[in-house]
């Protein structure tokens, strides 16, 4: 059996290092460096490290490191929910997020969430998480009872959660989140007979579909499903329940936390998005270079089962918008007569990316690729079954996720999927098309490389633009671009769709969609434009545009069209804002760029720089773009 530290592929001292940090009173002064030693740890150990960096003050480490993200978090619900903050705080760290969370007293959530003039309105949480189980419709059913007793009171909660989701989406800030609520063996073994049983898991289960339904029809809500989360842990101790009142085991809880954790990192706009796979001992049983195409195992043993499963949760991650690559030392042409000519190969050469196959070391060729796709080294994932290649790449490039997968090939799904490293709050069509635009991209690379300047690449790339008034099924693409798009957001303010649902709607604001072709095929929905108008003046709130159109001209052209929209609306001058972070320096010079002149800093606030341009001059549009303009939804006068 694999040991415990080749099986969670953590890093030697990382406990030692992290509380050896605390007890020298040094966390908040290298906070940069938790999210790094807290990989390494796990269970109890989280729990711990929860525990202490909850005494951190906030405001040190932002003293320390005023760039560091902060997410504000506010925990009520049904019973003692203190429990979660603990490890939620460990969660969140290792996300390199900052948290300053707020825990209502017991059995408050009520009063918390159906009330718009209630504290935790009035703090506006970025996320306000509302833990429910079974007591909130036990506590109320009548005893003795029978299962329509239990219909009953869980109806009437079904109500109030509705009722409660509608009154954030129209109060709150943020995202809600709510759980399903597993039924407990005690509850249903107070039930003697089966048929009464049966029918007790019939309502229990439609009264948690109702819950995850709600999500349907409030933008703002997310509902976790807490079943599978606890499909390898106990759901409740009934000492820990009985007397203290905690709805979940610490396991559990250490579960729900890590959901959390990358809920909140997607909100924060740093989703994962690229996994990247070595081969050997990964993806099949044995080696390539010794075995042979024949000789590797993939279906014709129960180990080789064992991989085909892991390669079939692979490629729906894939269909489901993760981008796949290859790093593996081997030779290319074998590794592609691998994937092309084995007939029980699930995963094949169109399902990646980028299929990297060389003798150089592993950090080197992901570095490579991260550039190659325009993505920053925290949107990856590196699957390998070594833990030799998992230490180099993790203590090389310690933004990438590193999940070392040696031992049984049986729990290597398990392995990858218990950290929801690719969770989102929604699936665009965009997503589900993400791996052939992005093998798209790579060939518009090659075709850059056979002309001798950019100038005749970017005229016979043939690019159309459109910029258009957006539309309410345009909702989840450009929330989704505000949340997860870091180098070009002009200033990062990350919207929730239900914000954006509500600025559509605003007749003084505009949201202008950005869609992009070329000679090699659509690129959907890459970017938008959110501006507001004041009087004679528009205000651009912020400029979104996709890594995967950067260079081409397109901001220029949609400047120069909105330039002109201003221009023949009666406008006198438009207004953009830049707000620098750690990732969006590509974009600090946008606006001097196209003619914009600095407001002077005294009437600017924060590190925020703010320019105008007064429309005297016309911007010039790319002569290699063709333009399609639709302002129908323009900003009234």
């Amino acid at each position: 059996m694999a040991s415990r530290e080749a099986t969670t592929g953590r890093n030697s001292g990382s406990a030692t290092d992290f509380f050896g940090l605390f007890r020298a009173g040094d966390l908040a002064v290298r906070y940069p460096e938790v999210p790094a030693l807290l990989a390494g740890l796990d269970g109890l150990e989280m729990i711990r490290a929860g525990q202490l960096l909850s005494r951190l003050d906030p405001a040190a480490v932002l003293s320390a490191h005023p760039g560091t993200k902060t997410i504000r978090v506010a925990i009520t619900g049904h019973g003692e929910v203190a429990q979660l903050q603990p490890a939620l705080t460990a969660e969140l760290a290792r996300h390199g997020l900052l948290a300053r969370s707020v825990v209502a007293p017991f059995d408050s959530y009520i009063f918390d969430l159906a009330d718009p003039a209630s504290r935790l309105y009035a703090d506006r949480p970025d996320i306000t998480i509302c833990l429910l189980d079974a007591t909130v419709v036990f506590d109320e059913v009548p005893v003795p009872w029978c299962p329509e007793d239990v219909r009953r009171v869980f109806s009437e909660k079904l109500r109030t959660f509705e009722q409660i989701a509608a009154t954030f989406a129209m109060s709150g800030h943020g995202t809600l989140v709510l759980n399903t609520m597993p039924l407990p063996y005690q509850s249903a073994a107070q039930l003697v007979d089966y048929r009464s049983r049966a029918a007790l898991g019939v309502l229990w289960r439609e009264g948690n579909a109702e819950l995850l339904r709600l999500m349907e029809s409030n933008p703002a809500l997310v509902v976790l499903d807490l079943e599978p989360m606890a499909e390898d842990v106990r759901l409740t101790d009934q000492r820990l329940r009985v007397y203290a009142s905690a709805p979940f085991t610490t396991e559990l809880t250490a579960n729900y936390a890590r959901e959390i954790g990358h809920l909140a990192s997607g909100l924060a706009g740093q989703g994962r998005k690229c996994l990247v796979l070595d081969l050997d001992g990964t993806i099949w049983d044995g080696v390539l270079g010794e075995d042979g195409v024949d000789g590797i195992a993939i279906s014709d043993s129960y180990r080789g089962q064992a991989f085909q499963t892991f390669q079939q949760i692979i490629k729906q991650l894939g269909a489901r918008g993760v981008l796949l690559a290859v790093v593996s030392k081997n030779e290319a042409s074998v590794v592609r007569e691998a994937l092309r000519d084995r007939p029980d190969m699930t995963l094949r050469e169109e399902d990646f990316v980028r299929i990297v196959a060389n003798w150089r070391p592993k950090h080197e060729n992901l570095a490579e690729i991260a550039q190659a796709l325009n993505l920053g080294l925290d949107s990856f994932v590196f699957v390998d079954d070594s833990p030799y290649e998992c230490g180099l790449v993790r203590r090389e490039l310690p933004a990438v996720a590193v999940i070392c997968v040696d031992g049984d090939p049986a729990l290597h799904a398990g392995r990858l999927l218990r950290d929801g490293w690719f969770s989102t709050r929604d699936s665009t069509d965009e997503d589900r098309g993400r791996t052939a635009r992005y093998r798209d991209e790579l060939v518009r690379k090659d075709f850059l490389d056979s002309f001798e300047s950019i100038e005749d690449y970017l005229r016979e790339l043939q690019i159309v633009v459109r910029v258009r008034s957006a539309e309410s099924g345009d909702v989840p693409r450009l929330s989704q671009l505000t949340l997860r798009t870091n180098q070009f957001n002009l200033t990062t303010r990350r919207m929730q769709q239900s914000e954006v649902s509500a600025l559509l709607q605003d007749p003084g604001w505009m949201v202008l969609a950005i869609n992009a072709s070329d000679r090699f095929g659509d690129k959907g929905l890459v970017g938008a434009i959110f501006a507001r108008r004041q009087a004679d003046v528009i205000y651009i709130d912020n400029f979104v545009l996709s890594c995967r159109v950067f260079s081409r001209g397109i901001e220029q052209g949609c400047l120069a069209a909105l330039l002109d929209h201003a221009i023949a609306s009666g406008v006198t001058a438009v207004f953009g804002e830049y707000r620098p972070t750690a990732k969006n320096g590509i974009v600090g010079d946008l606006y001097p760029r196209y003619g914009f002149r600095p407001v002077p800093a005294a009437t600017i606030g924060d590190k925020t720089a703010r320019f105008r341009h007064d429309l005297r001059e016309p911007l010039e549009r790319p002569v290699h773009l063709q333009m399609e303009e639709d302002f129908s939804g323009g900003l009234s006068s």
